[in-house]
């Protein structure tokens, strides 16, 4: 481990003083108790942070430029760990899932929000009996009773100013007909208990105390894990859905002000389980014990070409263009926000903050996009597939291509994978560069592609497992797979700018002025949950299964 305390007189000279809030921790009133937490608990309560899009790169380039901000005295209140890498697929199911259960996706089941499984029956079956299994799982807003609504269909009035009405328990907006179904119960298998392990929610609740979360999809109820309860407050207004206010058509993500009006919900949301209610301040019901909320407006920033008259992504490597800087400014402005309220409730001395990201975005360098149409490398395959075997399904079932490249064959044997495999490799084409123009690749886009067996061992899982991509493709650097020109980055992949995501680790129980150079994972983010809070993090099934260590903050 590489670890170092900052000097006080270094903090002092390049930094600024620290924030009262922080120095008054130690003399803090300690806030009521939040249930039956161990005798060794750091706090009673932790707040999670996930900000979708964010590195380790933007976090150190913005303390760097506002060394006065929210964000800045947050990292001086505790340990930043400044390489910490986030799961591979780097999507938001996996990355999220990592973050509260301590595994990654070959332990968890989750590899992306839209995979396939081949052991699984159709969705809408119900007579089981010789249906023959493949079903694609879609985590997605299609699983909503309405995803053109912000209230997936739950039919309030008054949208979305009455959004924070919404349940708290987004099961019963799931439509049960969009779910894949058990062959042995024939029976829909909802996202909860898709999921193969516990999580840190499941845990805080056998142990008595209270949970709330908050996301973009009522897909996210997956985060309740197998027993379907983990979650008390789960508050998930849908992304996707039409934004109210904005031009016909367009979600929220489509506008960034749309994005951050959106994510405006869900800390309002946060901020109400603060002062002791839950989401919609309706109820007094204490602060939970384990928190927190994802935030969208970094990675709609990162995306866009432009939006609001500012140009999105980067100017140049890792230096965050304008639509970007304006979104680190508004995520440390809900990061005071937050802060404040918790200083507000007397609630500094018993709360942990860990800010992380349940991805990056690739490229940051605007010079290597390359933007391919992967539609015809897809046909090209399936078609190269019929003409060796007319009586043959088609090859490639399902696919999901960001900046990586996953495929479900319906003909799973090594001399389908193989083929797969060696054809894309030996695909060129043209695609277009940062401004439109055209830009050429090679090998369909990819550095590497595991097939198979191969691809099974890659994600540590037995070869003919039921949900293991039976081809993973490594994209080259700056690859983005897209149709159109309406991208600048994406995520899923493994390069450096998929998986280099902020970790820090603030408040009770942690020391201060601490940068930790040590590489660390954020499946690792579950146990120190259970750890701050005095829980057993071996009480997680990932962390035993593989092994996953606690942050080192105590």
């Amino acid at each position: 481990m590489n670890r170092r305390h900052l000097r006080l007189a270094t903090v002092l000279s390049t930094t600024g003083l620290l924030g009262a809030a922080l120095l008054a921790q130690a003399s803090a009133a300690p806030s009521a108790p939040a249930g039956k937490a161990g005798p060794q608990a750091a706090a009673k309560h932790v707040l999670l942070v996930s900000v979708d899009g964010l590195h380790q790169s933007d976090l150190a380039w913005y303390l760097a430029k506002h060394p006065s901000s929210a964000l800045a005295k947050l990292v001086r209140g505790g340990v930043d760990y400044t390489r910490a890498q986030t799961t591979n697929p780097s999507d938001s199911f996996p990355g999220m899932v990592a973050q509260v259960t301590g595994g990654g996706p070959g332990t968890t089941g989750i590899y992306y929000d839209d995979t396939y499984n081949a052991a699984l029956l159709p969705a809408g079956t119900t007579h089981c009996k010789g249906v023959k299994p493949g079903v694609e799982v879609d985590l997605t807003e299609d699983l909503d009773l309405d995803k053109t609504s912000i209230d997936a269909g739950q039919g309030l009035k008054n949208l979305p100013g009455s959004i924070l009405s919404m349940t708290g328990n987004p099961t019963a907006l799931i439509n049960p007909a969009t779910l894949p179904v058990d062959p042995k119960t024939c029976k829909p298998v909802y996202p909860h208990s898709y999921l193969q392990v516990n999580t840190v929610f499941e845990v805080a609740r056998q142990a008595g105390l209270r949970t709330a979360w908050s996301d973009k999809h009522a897909a996210y109820e997956i985060l309740n894990g197998p027993s379907g309860t983990g979650i008390q407050d789960l508050f998930t207004p849908e992304i996707n859905s039409d934004a109210l206010g904005y031009p016909a058509g367009n979600d929220w993500t489509t506008d960034n002000k749309a994005t951050q009006q959106y994510d405006s919900y869900k800390v309002q949301a946060v901020l109400n389980e603060i002062d002791g209610y839950d989401h919609s301040r309706t109820h007094k019901v204490g602060t939970p014990a384990v928190f927190g909320l994802n935030l969208q407006s970094v990675s709609t920033a990162e995306k866009l070409p432009s939006s609001d008259g500012l140009a999105g992504g980067y100017t140049a490597k890792d230096v965050p263009g304008p639509l970007l800087q304006s979104n680190l400014d508004y995520v440390n402005a809900q990061i005071g926000a937050l802060t404040a309220e918790i200083r507000k409730q007397h609630l500094q001395g018993s709360t942990t903050i860990i800010l992380s990201a349940k991805h990056g975005q690739s490229p940051t360098d605007p010079t290597a996009l390359t933007r391919v149409d992967d539609g015809p490398l897809l046909d090209g395959l399936n078609a190269a597939w019929k003409k060796l075997h007319p009586s043959a399904p088609t090859l490639v079932v399902h696919a999901v291509d960001d900046d990586a490249m996953l495929l479900w064959l319906s003909d799973r044997s090594k001399a389908a994978t193989d083929f797969a495999k060696d054809y894309l490799l030996a695909q060129s084409g043209t695609g277009t560069d940062i401004n439109k123009n055209p830009k050429a690749f090679t090998h369909s886009g990819l550095t590497k592609a595991y097939a198979g067996a191969d691809a099974a061992r890659y994600f540590g899982v037995k070869p003919g497992d039921a949900r293991v991509p039976d081809v993973y493709g490594v994209a080259q650097y700056g690859v983005v797979y897209t149709g159109g020109t309406k991208k600048v980055a994406e995520h899923g992949g493994a390069h450096a700018d998929d998986l280099d995501v902020p970790l820090v680790v603030s408040g009770a129980g942690v020391p201060d002025q601490v940068v930790d150079n040590a590489p660390v994972h954020t499946t690792q983010i579950a146990p120190t949950i259970l750890d701050l809070l005095g829980l057993n993090p071996n009480k997680l099934q990932a962390v035993r299964e593989e092994g996953t260590k606690a942050l080192p903050v105590r």
